[in-house]
């Protein structure tokens, strides 16, 4: 099976369901399979201590389940035009799988969810493309190809599928479907690659 890591952080659950319906997507395609992964929380006064599986939603990710993957979906809650800390520091935290080239060649690709209109979406897909480019990954975003994308009143980005909380209402239809052509894109790209490798 060609694994496609789906690895967020969400602290509302917005980024969460973002992160099924883009495991709904990668699932669509034949011999994909979605693994979901997040992040604990981190602490400004001192060092948390987490317990190794978290009391619901997706296990914490580690270093191997970013070395065995075959793909990579990155998700965050939008956090003043960036990503949130606790997945900056799990990045921070991956030096020795960029000095292996682990991710190398890979297919990536980004997505975000904010509780404003201008809260800084598309900078903060592009500042969570950064390290992924540095890691040698192969960027994959959303072509205007999908009607979704022309259509949404809502989130939705060229760069990675987004949200826009308003009101504190669920994901769009327009932002469910981004997200599962999403993951579709990033399963079937990953085909692709694993089939010259």
């Amino acid at each position: 099976m060609t694994k496609i890591l789906i690895l967020y952080f969400s602290r509302n659950g917005t980024t969460t369901e973002m992160a099924n319906h883009i495991a709904r997507g990668v699932e669509s395609q034949s011999g994909a399979e979605a693994v979901l992964r997040t992040v604990p929380d981190v602490s400004a006064v001192c060092e948390k201590t987490a317990e190794s599986i978290p009391a619901h939603g997706a296990v914490y990710a580690t270093l191997d389940d970013l070395k065995t993957c075959d793909g990579l979906a990155l998700g965050s809650p939008t956090h003043f035009g960036n990503m949130a800390s606790p997945l900056k520091y799990f990045i921070d935290s991956t030096t020795e799988i960029w000095f292996s080239g682990a991710l190398v060649g890979k297919p990536a690709g980004v997505f975000t969810s904010t509780g404003s209109m201008h809260g800084g979406q598309e900078s903060t897909l592009l500042s969570m493309m950064l390290p992924l480019m540095h890691h040698g990954m192969l960027l994959v975003g959303l072509p205007y190809t999908e009607n979704a994308l022309r259509e949404t009143t809502s989130g939705g980005t060229p760069y990675g599928p987004s949200h826009l909380s308003l009101e504190h209402a669920g994901l769009s239809d327009d932002e469910k479907k981004l997200c599962r052509a999403f993951g579709a894109r990033l399963a079937k790209t990953a085909l692709l690659l694993k089939q010259d490798r």
